[in-house]
């Protein structure tokens, strides 16, 4: 799952723990992720750190905020991955051509290497065309959301996709509750990601 406009309100670049809030169906979405025996993965371009906007640690002040407010709320997240690199801005090393900068495959590879994630199984929920790539690079599944960036990436790019999301949904729990309901053929086994 994406994380700004996906899991939170996409406000900009999240430089101050008080701009970091989560969407009010986040809990139960990431809850039921966890019930399906599916791994529930973050995965986030913070290009903020490359940028001079924030310190890399801001960003592990935000997720364990993520991760003591998804908790609280009886869920969990098996793991959150992120880039703060960007390819042509800030100084090394944020400042680098890298592969965990999404599209690119990166974040899911580590998830994959280190959760056991099948990524043939798994589903990549974000809000942006970036996710959608992310996961047909990888072999997963693709759905948009309407939160965040998505409402217009459908409105006023869509049509220029090479390949659309495999769904569309309004936010993550519907996402969520839709792929569980039959998006898969089977019921996925533990270590299938969402």
């Amino acid at each position: 799952m994406d994380r700004d406009g996906t899991l939170s309100h996409e406000v900009g670049y999240v430089n101050h723990l008080s701009r970091f809030r989560l969407y009010p169906w986040t809990v139960d979405a990431i809850r039921l992720v966890n019930q399906a025996g599916w791994l529930a993965v973050v995965v986030t371009n913070q290009a903020g750190v490359a940028r001079g906007y924030f310190p890399e640690s801001l960003i592990h002040v935000v997720h364990a905020s993520l991760r003591a407010s998804v908790e609280a709320g009886g869920a969990r997240l098996d793991g959150v991955f992120f880039c703060p690199h960007h390819p042509s801005v800030g100084e090394p090393p944020y400042r680098q051509d890298c592969d965990c900068r999404k599209p690119r495959p990166g974040l899911l590879k580590r998830a994959e290497a280190e959760l056991g994630a099948d990524l043939s199984r798994s589903w990549v929920v974000g809000d942006r065309h970036g996710d959608l790539e992310l996961a047909f690079r990888v072999g997963a599944r693709g759905a948009l959301v309407k939160t965040g960036y998505g409402r217009g990436e459908l409105e006023h790019h869509a049509a220029a996709w090479k390949r659309p999301p495999d769904l569309v949904a309004d936010h993550l729990l519907e996402a969520v509750e839709r792929i569980l309901a039959g998006a898969e053929p089977t019921t996925p086994p533990p270590g299938a990601g969402a």
